[in-house]
Order: C-alpha cells, then sequence, then structure tokens
C-alpha cells in the first residue's frame, strides 16, 4: 500500500495532466485529428514492441533478482547489458520502421501520403526501446520514489510543450507531438536511472552476448504480449478505418482512453513494486499465491467505485474531457467498463507466469487471448458497429479470465481467498446491475441508482482497505470516522 500510494499520486498528477492534454487534443484536432494521431502511435507502439524484445519487462525482473543477491558485481553487469541491449535494439527498430513506412502507410490509410510522416515518427522507437531500459533498471531496484517522479517529470514536460504546439499549428501539430512524447520520456528516464550507484564492470563483446542472451530469451516471450496488444490496437484501428472512417477510430480511441484512466492508474501504481516483489520470492507457491490473493483484494477494493462512477456518467465524462462531438462514444466506453472489471481481476494472476519465468505458457496464453479479442473485434464492428467494439473487449476478459484461472491452478495451486470470491461476486453484481439500468431504466432512475451505488461502493472500499491496513494513520483515521457514523446511526 505504501508503494501503491506513493506511485499510485505520481499517476494522479499524470491523470489530471492527461485530462487537461485530451481537452486540448478534442478542441484543437478534433476527431480526425484524434484519429491520425491515434493510428500513428499504433503504429509506433507496434514497431517499439517489436523492436525492443521485451528487454524492458524481463530486465525489470533480472535486476530485481541480481539486486535480491546483494552482489554488486553481479547487479552492475546486469544493468549494463540492458543498456547496450535497449541502444542496439532501438537503433534496429528506427530502421525497421523507416524502411517500411511506405508499405504500412499504404496498408493503414490506403494511400501512400503518410509514408514520410512514418519515417520521421521512427526516431521515436529509438527513444522509447532506450527509455523502458532505463525504467526497467529503476524499477528493478525498487527505486518507487525516482520511478514516480520520472513519470510525472515526462508528462509534465511533454504537456508543456505539446499544448501550444496545438494551439498554434492545429492539426499539424500532430507529429511534432508524438516526437515531442518521446524525447521528453527518455529525458526523465535517463535524469533518474544515472542516479543508481553501481560499480564499474568490464565486459568484453563475447561476455555480453552471453549476459544479454537470458535477457533477450525471457523478453521475446514477455515482448508477445506488448506486440500482440500493440498489433491488435493497430489492426482495430485498420478494421474501423475499413469499415467506417477515421472520425470513428478518433470515437473509439476516446472512448478507449478514458476507460484506461482510472483503472490503469490503480494497476500502474501496485505493479510497479508487485511486479519485482513476486519476482523475489517465485520459487516458493504458497508466497507467491498469498501475494495475488493480496494484491486481488486491495485492486478490486481500489477500482470498484471508480468502474461503477465511469458507467453511471460515461456520457458526461466525455463531455466533459472531450467534446460533445465524442458523446457517441459513451456506449463503447460502457462495455469497455464491464470488461475493465474483469481485467482486474485477472491483472494479478497474470504475473504469476512473469516471475515464475514460464515463457511458454505466457505465450501461449497472450496468444490466445489477442486471437480472441482481434475475432471479436472484427465480427463486432461487421455487425454492431463501434459498440461491437466495446463490447469486443469484454467478451476477451470472459474468456482470459477462465483461462489465466485455469493455468495458474495447475501451474502454483492458485485459488482465491474466500473473502475474495465475495469481493468478486459483489464488484460483478454492482457492474452488471448499473449497465443494465443505464441500458433499460429513464435517465433519472439510472442516475440515481448509479449515485447510490457509487457511494455504497466508496464507504464499503474503504471500511475494507482500513481494516487490511490497520497500521496506516490515513487509514486508521478512516475507520475511525466509520466508527463514529455507525454511533450517530446507533443514536
Amino acid at each position: 500500500m505504501k508503494s501503491s500510494a506513493l506511485i499510485g499520486g505520481s499517476s494522479l498528477v499524470n491523470v489530471l495532466l492527461g485530462l487537461v492534454r485530451t481537452k486540448f487534443t478534442a478542441i484543437y484536432l478534433g476527431t480526425l485529428g484524434v484519429g491520425v494521431m491515434e493510428t500513428l502511435f499504433s503504429i509506433t507502439q507496434l514497431v517499439g514492441a517489436l523492436a525492443g524484445v521485451g528487454v524492458g519487462r524481463s530486465g525489470v525482473r533480472q535486476v530485481a533478482e541480481a539486486a535480491g543477491m546483494g552482489d554488486p558485481l553481479r547487479l552492475a553487469r546486469t544493468v549494463l547489458t540492458i543498456r547496450q541491449v535497449s541502444l542496439g535494439l532501438g537503433i534496429l527498430g528506427m530502421g525497421l520502421m523507416a524502411v517500411m513506412a511506405w508499405p504500412v502507410s499504404q496498408w493503414t490509410f490506403e494511400n501512400t501520403h503518410y509514408a514520410g510522416v512514418l519515417a520521421i515518427l521512427s526516431v521515436t522507437v529509438l527513444l522509447s526501446v532506450v527509455s523502458d531500459g532505463q525504467i526497467a533498471l529503476i524499477q528493478g531496484c525498487r527505486r518507487i520514489a525516482d520511478l514516480a517522479r520520472a513519470r510525472v517529470l515526462g508528462v509534465l514536460l511533454s504537456i508543456l510543450i505539446s499544448i501550444p504546439m496545438m494551439i498554434i499549428w492545429g492539426q499539424k501539430s500532430v507529429v511534432p507531438i508524438l516526437l515531442c512524447n518521446g524525447v521528453t520520456a527518455i529525458l526523465a528516464s535517463w535524469y533518474y536511472a544515472r542516479k543508481i550507484q553501481v560499480v564499474k564492470a568490464g565486459m568484453s563483446w563475447g561476455e555480453l552476448w552471453r549476459e544479454a542472451g537470458p535477457l533477450v530469451k525471457l523478453g521475446a516471450a514477455f515482448v508477445s504480449s506488448g506486440l500482440m496488444v500493440s498489433g491488435v490496437a493497430y489492426l482495430t484501428r485498420v478494421i474501423i478505418n475499413r469499415r467506417l472512417d477515421l472520425e470513428a477510430i478518433g470515437l473509439y480511441a476516446a472512448a478507449w482512453k478514458i476507460s484506461s484512466y482510472y483503472v490503469g492508474f490503480i494497476l500502474e501504481s501496485m505493479g510497479a513494486d508487485f511486479y519485482p516483489r513476486l519476482s523475489v520470492v517465485a520459487k516458493d507457491n504458497s508466497q507467491i499465491n498469498r501475494l495475488v490473493n493480496e494484491q486481488t483484494e486491495v485492486s478490486l477494493l481500489l477500482t470498484l467505485p471508480g468502474l461503477v462512477a465511469t458507467l453511471t456518467f460515461a456520457p458526461w465524462v466525455i463531455h466533459l474531457l472531450y467534446s460533445a462531438d465524442f458523446i457517441p462514444a459513451g456506449e463503447i466506453l460502457r462495455w469497455q467498463v464491464v470488461g475493465l472489471v474483469l481485467r482486474v481481476l485477472c491483472w494479478p494472476m497474470g504475473f504469476i507466469l512473469m516471475a515464475k519465468g514460464s515463457t511458454g505458457l505466457f505465450f501461449a496464453c497472450e496468444l490466445a487471448a489477442n486471437l480472441v479479442h482481434l475475432g471479436l473485434i472484427w465480427v463486432g464492428v461487421v455487425y454492431w458497429g463501434l459498440p461491437g467494439a466495446g463490447a469486443a473487449y469484454l467478451g476477451l476478459y470472459i474468456f482470459y479470465a477462465v483461462l489465466i484461472a485455469t493455468v495458474t491452478r495447475r501451474v502454483t495451486g492458485f485459488r482465491w481467498s474466500a473473502s475474495n470470491w465475495r469481493l468478486i461476486a459483489l464488484t460483478v453484481s454492482v457492474s452488471v446491475i448499473v449497465f443494465l439500468s443505464v441500458a433499460w431504466l429513464p435517465k433519472v432512475y439510472s442516475l440515481a441508482m448509479g449515485s447510490l451505488l457509487i457511494v455504497a461502493t466508496g464507504l464499503y472500499s474503504l471500511k475494507m482497505l482500513a481494516l487490511l491496513t490497520g497500521g496506516n494513520p490515513v487509514m486508521t483515521a478512516i475507520s475511525k470516522f466509520n466508527q463514529l457514523l455507525n454511533r450517530s446511526k446507533a443514536s
């Protein structure tokens, strides 16, 4: 909870800054500009995931293990390897995107007008891969405060530079903004990564190659997740563009971004410390199962009130963060939020395979899930339009919840605790009730029911978190406040 609060504070700042950027983006770029930006960004993400070979994620595990061993030389060799490998892979990725700019433009936009733009944006691939390597060093060493500061600094610098670009250049600012995001991210990560003190370790090319082998091998399985997610995001935009238009991509991107704000904020906050902590006890199944159950309970308690609020006020949230032109994205958003309930449930279990280094199982699960998601998106868009893309997200996590629960039970014998089963039943029930009330009831009644459930789930979550973290002064104060409320009701 302490590390979650630290990273959560930085994530909250980033969310607020992101809301400011989102509003300016909607006003000065419009649905078409947002559609183009999101499509170009999905391409750079896809190439970046391919070029990085998962070194950013496998690097966290390797650094955490080396730091846990208490061997300064081992840590120094690991750090040097990650830095050199990230630089080399970033250069290769930049070259790959520059060479493939023409065919990618033709395939994505059905013209070659964006080939030059994609060639310019190849620089962001190099920047993102190197930045991911530096973040892996910070996170693996569990320098949570520096990790939080790096994330805030990168976003803050990007916003300060990109907003004037939007105001001055409008839709022509898309490419400079994407370049700006890459530059500010690498500057922020470099500033804090350089503070990690390690002994000097000279390595020959042969030694570097041997050290890089396990790193890349493990990362090759991890990259499958990022690569397939980026691939599905890219192909989703291609499907929507061909079946509908670029403005529809802007609506889908708006719903996707809003749905990710709250849950992404919570999960990112906890994952920053949870993954390296789980990696340290990877050989002890009982410890792993205990940590995952704890993380599941806290994740659900923290996200439940926010998910209910997003379901209830979806159209108003979109209007507030974007503009009236984006209100049709509300129906997509509601489907995605119900899917996010299951994502929160699956999220801690997904780290078991990563911490165990079970690369084959991890790859198989990710491949199956992404293939199902892509198939559901195609069917949904073809038969139901944009809302079908949102429903596909829910279908994905229904499938993935069953899959990952089955796999982790065989790997570590993982089972949800009795308290988690009760919490899961409550979370799913409340989400379905709010979803159906918004769809079937008049607005006044659905708003009243949703508001009531927001208050009820918020108080319940606060009470349960207070019980779980009795030694925390903030939570103790909340618990005392709840006691006072109970006494006043009794009197």
